[in-house]
């Protein structure tokens, strides 16, 4: 009798092991909340304007059907205007006009009682509260001939509202409320596709003219997504100069600073008497702020600096020379390229050593053994090698290029030299434009991307172009 075959082992759960996720979850924590909602919300600012449109409604209230939008800046013919209660919390804008209403008690010419509503330009407030609030006052005189001495006393905090009695001037009243109302217009104008339309809109909103009878959409309560700041930002007259310096300054300063930080690197690789002290003064740098090398560069090319000290002692010049000014924009562009070049060398210096320390020294000392000079293996076997340390350091300088700012502030003062990243401060703090800004700071983001693809795909060792 043949032995029954045995089932087959089940097979084995696969355990999920939850460490690494766990460690990298702060990780995506961290770059979700300080890196990419910070630049969506700036992507957002660049191309989303929440006060496009400013929405109208059939009657003075936010609760009636909506009738149309008008865009920001439309000329409005005023048609008539009305006070309603205003919303608690509501922000009021600088074109906002608000009455205040207090709500009184008080006898009537015949002594009989009367509580009801009237405009605070009618009463003459007599005793406050310690907080300020108003507890009593008296009934202002009416001037005029042909106008009833009377003030009317309404059901509800506006003119519109059913009268429910007078008082006589000098009347004493007590006042028990009081209520601020925001006024409403009434607006015709045309909406974006040129049909005209009528409503009710809040005069914080309206900008209204000296007649009174015209005005404008000063700002909406409605957003919408728009190109309109990048096309301000493409035809801001410091756009081209600025995406000129800057794209200039790059060129200038990344091969410039390349050059110096290979052969820094090579100097210190070759462990030649003396260059663990070459490595600490050529950190130096890297412990200044931009700032203060910009202030350091200019007070050597100021008209009393250290260039001009230096070139009148040995008699090259007769009288100081003015290097900083509008007329010597070169100077100045001159100025900020030695400044970077003195600041960031030494950070692509330190990119660049620590590729050459993972260079395996067989390799150069194989090369040197048949017959390779100092430059064909630098050319032939280090640079090839230093690859992926270059390519790190291309994209990392290239980004701060495209981000100089307080060099150029401090040498040029953002005028007469601007740059992109000055633009972005100029239009946020000066014009009052965050729109603009952050237009000016994605087109900066833009470069700084297509820049480090170009990097990626042009610098690439042999293993990542063969794979």
């Amino acid at each position: 009798m043949e032995p029954t075959p045995s089932a087959p082992p089940a097979p084995r759960r696969r355990r999920i092991r939850w460490a690494p996720y766990i460690l990298i979850a702060p990780t995506f924590i961290y770059l979700a909340l300080f890196f990419a909602w910070p630049m969506a919300q700036g992507l957002i600012l660049a191309i989303y304007d929440d006060e496009a449109l400013l929405t109208l409604r059939a009657e003075a209230s936010r609760d009636a059907p909506k009738v149309g939008h008008l865009p920001q800046g439309t000329h409005l013919e005023i048609q008539g205007q009305q006070s309603n209660r205003l919303e608690p919390g509501a922000e009021l804008g600088e074109n906002a006009l608000t009455e205040i209403w207090f709500y009184v008690r008080a006898e009537d010419a015949d002594g009989g009682p009367v509580a009801g509503w009237v405009p605070e330009r009618r009463i003459r407030v007599r005793e406050r509260a310690p907080d300020g609030s108003p507890l009593r006052g008296t009934v202002r005189i009416k001037l005029g001939q042909d106008v009833d001495p009377r003030t009317a006393v309404h059901g509800e905090p506006r003119e519109q509202s059913p009268v429910v009695g007078y008082l006589e001037p000098r009347t004493p009243v007590a006042i028990q409320e009081q209520a601020v109302l925001e006024v409403w217009y009434r607006v015709r104008g045309l909406d974006e596709g040129g049909e005209p339309v009528e409503g009710w809109a809040p005069s914080r909103y309206i900008q209204v003219f000296g007649d009174e009878n015209r005005g404008r959409v000063d700002r909406g309560d409605t957003g919408q997504f728009t190109t309109r700041f990048l096309a301000k930002m493409w035809n801001d007259r410091f756009f081209r100069p600025a995406v000129t310096n800057t794209f200039l300054l790059m060129v200038l300063i990344i091969p410039t600073q390349f050059v110096l930080a290979v052969v820094m690197a090579l100097v210190i690789q070759a462990q030649l008497r003396g260059s663990d002290l070459l490595l600490y003064i050529y950190a130096i740098p890297l412990g200044v702020s931009d700032l203060a090398v910009g202030i350091l560069w200019f007070s050597i090319f100021t008209q009393h600096g250290l260039l001009n000290s230096v070139l009148y002692q040995f008699g090259l010049i007769d009288a100081p020379t003015t290097y900083l000014s509008a007329e010597t924009k070169y100077w100045i562009i001159v100025a900020v390229w030695l400044a970077e070049v003195w600041r960031a060398t030494s950070l692509v210096m330190v990119i660049v050593v620590s590729g050459l320390q993972a260079i395996p020294g067989e390799v150069l000392e194989a090369a040197e053994l048949f017959g390779a000079n100092l430059w064909q293996r630098v050319r032939y076997i280090t640079l090839p090698l230093l690859r992926p340390s270059l390519q790190v350091a291309l994209i990392l300088r290239t980004i701060l290029a495209l981000q100089v700012f307080a060099v150029v502030i401090a040498l040029s003062g953002g005028d007469v030299v601007t740059v992109l990243a000055n633009e972005v401060y100029r239009q946020y703090t000066e014009f009052r434009n965050p729109n603009v800004a952050a237009a000016y700071a994605g087109f900066i983001l833009v470069l700084s991307m297509i820049s480090a693809f170009f990097y990626l795909r042009t610098i690439r060792s042999h293993q990542e172009v063969a794979g």
